[in-house]
This record gives structure tokens, sequence and C-alpha cells, in this order.
């Protein structure tokens, strides 16, 4: 079983088998968030871009460059880092559109209260 397992993988170690199923299970994450993306625009009636979308990329992205740095792949490596730059941006910007959302709300509250 292992020397089927090691031939369908391409490797030789189970240190390398290890690598192997972070590897696969990084581009299951970070391919589940176009399902989550499918879902959530189906629900919406629209295209419509989840938060989880940019979790399940950051945690994607962060698994495949972890791999990647193993395989020692500059391509990958450059592709990933990048990525993962971008969605904790989209995040960033995401929780600081929900504090001014949510401070301006605290603010309406408050002059509506002032007023009585």
């Amino acid at each position: 079983m292992q020397e089927w397992v090691f031939t369908l993988l391409n490797i030789e170690s189970w240190p390398e088998f290890w690598w192997v199923t972070l590897g696969l299970s990084a581009q299951l994450a970070f391919a589940s968030r176009f399902i989550v993306q499918w879902i959530a625009s189906e629900r919406a009636g629209r295209s419509y871009v989840p938060v989880a979308f940019w979790y399940l990329s950051i945690v994607g992205g962060a698994m495949l460059l972890s791999y990647a740095l193993y395989r020692q792949d500059i391509v990958f490596i450059l592709g990933q880092s990048i990525g993962v730059v971008v969605y904790t941006r989209n995040l960033m910007l995401i929780h600081r559109s929900k504090r001014s959302d949510a401070d301006r709300a605290e603010d309406g509250a408050d002059a509506v209260h002032e007023q009585k």
C-alpha cells in the first residue's frame, strides 16, 4: 500500500507525504472559496463576495505558500505571497469600513437622542 501511495504522489518518504497532504489540503481550502462565493451570489441574486471568501483565501494561500517554500518553487512562492498580502489588505479594508459604518450609526443615534 505504501509503495502504491508513494508512486501515486511521486514521493519517496513519509515527511514528503505529509507535505503533499498539506499541499492538497491547502488547494482544497483555496478552491472552496469559489464555492462559498457562488452560493453567496446565488442567495443574493447578484455577484457577491462574502467575507468568508477572503478568510478562505488567506488560509489556503498561506498553506500553499508554506508548501511552495518547502518545494522551493520561486514562481509558486511569488504568486502565493503576493496573493496573501492582497487578501489580508481586503480584510483590513472590510473591517475598517464596518467600524466606520458602526461609528456613523452610533453618532446618528446620539444625535437623535440629543434632539429628544
